[in-house]
């Protein structure tokens, strides 16, 4: 069972939501409603550090998609990036 989240953790994580899809915005879509997934969740139950979040649709994230990073995540290969692509993007733009 993965570690809750602190208060520290949480208001993270909601900076990094509120910056929109990564994916989304590198395909120049403009900004979309996003939630954090856990850059090295390596779907046995085990997440990564609540830190290492980065922002993505649910169309962009989800198993039920095939454009998730979670399914087939033919959206992210097609773009040519991956999550760690969008981890640095994302620490970049918080630092800024």
């Amino acid at each position: 069972m993965p570690k809750p989240a602190n208060t520290k953790e949480r208001a993270y994580m909601a900076r990094v939501a509120a910056l929109g899809c990564y994916l989304c915005r590198y395909l120049g879509r403009g900004e979309s409603l996003a939630h954090v997934h856990h850059v090295g969740n390596d779907g046995m139950g085990l997440r990564g550090s609540h830190f290492l979040t980065v922002p993505v649709c649910p169309r962009h994230h989800d198993n039920s998609s095939i454009d998730g990073i979670h399914g087939q995540r033919r959206a992210w290969k097609l773009a040519g990036v991956t999550e760690l692509d969008a981890l640095a993007d994302t620490i970049e733009r918080l630092q800024a």
